[in-house]
């Protein structure tokens, strides 16, 4: 039986696990991930887990075929409701948005914590949600980004740090003038560690919001200025604007210095 096969977003967040650890994967969908952890040697046994039962059955089934029913266990739960603390040491959490991945770690955080690490991959409210990260004490350690179909998937691994106290985030060096309050808001929009490592990805991305902030910009100058509705849009993506090229020159003053 041929190994299955991962899109590359699922395979990058597959490949953050650190090896050896026992997994959870909260919203296996049809289970290819956890199957594909198990396969490559890189988790001895994955939990794999789904609040749908169509999925999760098939999940089921596509395990019992491969014959690993005893190192895969499916199991059906809302997040991490049905989750027993000690089960595993990595957490995946990956392909929902962002506000939904809050809920599922925030509502149980004596489990969430119990984790040596979380990998993830929000869909959407990215910056809302490194923030928040920070704030119940997960420090980033490793972030990824995967240009796939068109669109970015940005990835990130965290641990918790333990205590109360909110984890530092990851701040990279903007070079003379740049203000910190700045760096740190770009950190959390863009990915402190990966504007640190000049991703080539994340240059990619920068540049295809620079040219959809300059087309906005554009199009609203033709519509014209005069109703307040579009002065303050205009104020807004022009902020947008400036602030994604202030992220380009922080990975070009990296490159520069290392």
């Amino acid at each position: 039986m041929r190994l299955v096969v991962l899109s590359e977003r699922l395979r990058t967040v597959a490949s953050m696990v650190t090896p050896g650890m026992r997994v959870c994967d909260v919203g296996c969908d049809h289970g290819f991930v956890s199957i594909w952890l198990v396969e490559q040697g890189i988790s001895p046994h994955v939990l794999a887990m789904d609040v749908r039962e169509g999925p999760l059955t098939a999940a089921g089934r596509h395990v019992a075929e491969r014959g690993l029913e005893e190192r895969i266990e499916t199991r059906l739960s809302d997040g991490l409701h049905n989750y027993a603390i000690g089960e595993a040491e990595s957490l995946i959490c990956a392909g929902m948005g962002g506000r939904l991945m809050m809920r599922i770690l925030g509502d149980e955080k004596s489990r969430t914590d119990s984790f040596r690490e979380l990998i993830m991959q929000p869909q959407s409210e990215i910056e809302a949600f490194r923030g928040w990260l920070r704030e119940q004490g997960l420090r980033i350690t490793d972030e990824k980004m995967v240009a796939e179909d068109g669109k970015f998937y940005p990835m990130m691994r965290a641990v918790p740090q333990g205590g109360e106290a909110p984890a530092a985030r990851p701040v990279p060096d903007g070079g003379e003038g740049m203000e910190k309050d700045m760096l740190c808001k770009l950190a959390d929009r863009y990915g402190g560690l990966l504007l640190l490592r000049k991703d080539a990805v994340l240059r990619s991305y920068l540049q295809k919001e620079e040219r959809i902030y300059t087309q906005i910009l554009k199009q609203l100058q033709e519509q014209g200025l005069s109703q307040d509705r579009r002065k303050r849009r205009y104020a807004e993506v022009e902020a947008l604007l400036r602030e994604c090229r202030k992220a380009q020159e922080i990975a070009a003053y990296t490159i520069a210095k290392h």
